[in-house]
């Protein structure tokens, strides 16, 4: 029943962010588990810098936005998958 809540409750937008993120970092969590203001690192799915710079290059990839490590945003950029799935529609070339 959680994993049809959290689909409801995202985006078309975090829906398929949340698939990248799933089929990037090979997660062991459904996309539609991933709640859309739930933290992406540390307490929440566990994320650490390392999947940061993955997620990056596939981001860079798929929707061909730049996202720099010394970028002083990057905290709010990724603090969840609401906030990333923004931040990729105000930026996204494609």
């Amino acid at each position: 029943m959680r994993a049809a809540v959290a689909h409801a409750a995202q985006s078309t937008m975090e829906a398929e962010v949340a698939t990248l993120l799933v089929e990037t970092l090979q997660l062991e969590v459904a996309a539609a588990d991933i709640l859309p203001g739930e933290p992406l690192f540390k307490e929440g799915l566990g994320l650490d810098s390392i999947d940061a710079l993955e997620i990056a290059l596939a981001l860079s990839r798929r929707y061909g936005i730049e996202l720099k490590s010394d970028d002083e945003r990057n905290g709010e950029i990724f603090s969840s998958l609401r906030a990333l799935s923004a931040h990729i529609e105000r930026t996204r070339i494609r």
